[in-house]
């Protein structure tokens, strides 16, 4: 392959190519990660070698079980996520669907949009408390705030000859946005859901740092009352691991429920 097919614009690449070129950066953000640790150019306390971040996962894991942590933080995304689906799909379908639907709800529901998250976390203290109820609540808000819109958004772009068809035809608006509406904007929905999930694991530690008993929460308000950085990085590690399965099995679903869609493009 030449320089010019490799760079040409929107061009898929060899799943060969693609893979080798998918690890550049990860090997040489490791390389020098490796150099600046092994090499003693970082101290271990400002900066752990990989070597100590995977002892301090091992420790996590062994000692204060991290296992257990990981499970409950999921359990509270996947709560949190599926109130927020289930209030923002139906509210969503009629105000993109309904204009006067729409009229009524958009002055409320925009403005949250642009309202930073944490702001919300005294109020929701002062509502729900410092336990579990809050948790759920503060991450049900920030699934929910960028959901919403992302449904409107797609009832709306599905082509107006679609649905003039179908009322020609002789179907009801409830026909209408049964079989025309909701099966057109599913995928792109679907497809929301990945962006969804990595707005959830980011939150989930801001949710869990009110009142730390449980979660990825307490054990990162772990690793800063222990000092320990190897901690820290685990953590991270974990998360970000932990999102790029669950980003995977949603893109995976999707591939398995809209084949139609695959094989389109």
């Amino acid at each position: 392959m030449t320089t010019r097919d490799l760079f040409a614009l929107r061009a898929p690449l060899p799943k060969a190519t693609a893979f080798a070129l998918g690890l550049v950066a990860p090997v040489g953000v490791l390389a020098v990660w490796c150099v600046a640790t092994y090499g003693g150019l970082a101290p271990p306390d400002f900066l752990p070698s990989p070597t100590e971040v995977v002892k301090g996962t091992l420790q996590l894991f062994l000692q204060y079980d991290l296992w257990n942590a990981i499970l409950v933080s999921t359990r509270r995304i996947a709560l949190a996520f599926f109130l927020a689906s289930a209030v923002a799909l139906p509210l969503g379908v009629l105000m993109g669907a309904f204009e006067p639907v729409n009229r009524v709800f958009e002055p409320i529901v925009a403005p949250l949009r642009y309202m930073p998250i944490s702001a919300f976390i005294p109020l929701l203290i002062l509502w729900f408390g410092i336990y579990e109820k809050q948790k759920i609540a503060f991450l049900f808000l920030g699934v929910f705030v960028y959901l919403l819109p992302v449904v409107v958004t797609a009832i709306r772009t599905v082509p107006e000859e679609l649905v003039q068809t179908a009322l020609t035809l002789g179907a009801s608006r409830l026909q209408v946005i049964r079989t025309v509406l909701l099966p057109s904007a599913a995928p792109e929905i679907f497809d929301s859901f990945r962006v969804m999930n990595a707005i959830s694991w980011t939150y989930v530690i801001l949710a869990e740092a009110v009142n730390p008993e449980h979660g990825l929460g307490y054990m990162v308000e772990l690793a800063r009352t222990h000092q320990k950085a190897s901690w820290s990085f685990a953590g991270l590690l974990v998360i970000g691991g932990i999102g790029l399965l669950t980003d995977f099995a949603i893109r995976t679903l999707s591939a398995a429920l809209f084949r139609w869609r695959e094989a389109s493009t």
